[in-house]
């Protein structure tokens, strides 16, 4: 992403609804429509529609059509994975370091408990309505944490998923072990609320620097191609 790509999004969430209707879809975790956004807000859906389509074109939010419904389907948005708003792609450091401090017992550095620990937030972090598809929820849920998921591989049987992104690079690199311990299990955890037939098979850390880690889930996907 260009320089002034970036700017453009450092620009759109300048004004103040927008910026608004983007923290509230980030902290959904899942795809909205403009009609439950109004409504949540409090805005008129005209006006909510075009803030949308404003930051659908600076590559701030993802647009999809809803599926299994009566009538003409309908626009869904969510926070796109490669969103860097204000410049910077995304960070979760004031999460990270209460969930550290939740996770972690008292002068121990235990990996079980960490992981744990994740696991249980995971679930807390899953939406309430994953959608139609619980693959796509999956990777949307991964997405508003900041990791920029990428599916790579996806069939009726699992899906391979590449996380772009380190939203926690910086306190990775001071403790990766257990940082990538409490990214399991948060994994694991969303995992168990939206797909809970399936199981994380592959978990492959990588530089937090470079991002690239792996997520790859094995057992029955519905909605699968």
């Amino acid at each position: 992403m260009s320089g002034m790509d970036l700017r453009l999004e450092d620009d759109v969430l300048r004004q103040r609804t927008r910026a608004r209707i983007f923290s509230w879809l980030a902290s959904n975790r899942a795809p909205a429509g403009t009609e439950e956004i109004s409504a949540a807000l409090d805005l008129h859906p005209n006006g909510v529609r075009r803030h949308l389509e404003r930051m659908d074109e600076a590559g701030l939010l993802e647009r999809t059509r809803s599926k299994g419904r009566r009538g003409r389907p309908g626009d869904l948005w969510s926070v796109a994975p490669g969103a860097a708003p204000g410049g910077d792609r995304p960070t979760g450091y004031a999460d990270l370091a209460r969930w550290l401090a939740r996770a972690i017992p008292p002068g121990r550095n235990r990996l079980r408990e960490v992981e744990k620990a994740g696991r249980e937030i995971g679930r807390e972090l899953a939406p309430e309505e994953p959608g139609d598809d619980p693959v796509e929820g999956f990777r949307q849920a991964v997405a508003s944490l900041g990791f920029s998921p990428e599916l790579e591989t996806r069939s009726s049987t699992g899906f391979v998923c590449k996380l772009e992104n380190c939203p926690y690079r910086a306190s990775a690199m001071e403790n990766q072990e257990v940082v990538c311990a409490l990214h399991k299990g948060i994994t694991g955890g969303l995992l168990a609320q939206l797909i809970p037939n399936a199981k994380l098979a592959r978990f492959e850390p990588h530089d937090p620097e470079r991002a690239g880690c792996v997520v790859a889930v094995s057992g029955p996907v519905d909605g699968g191609d």
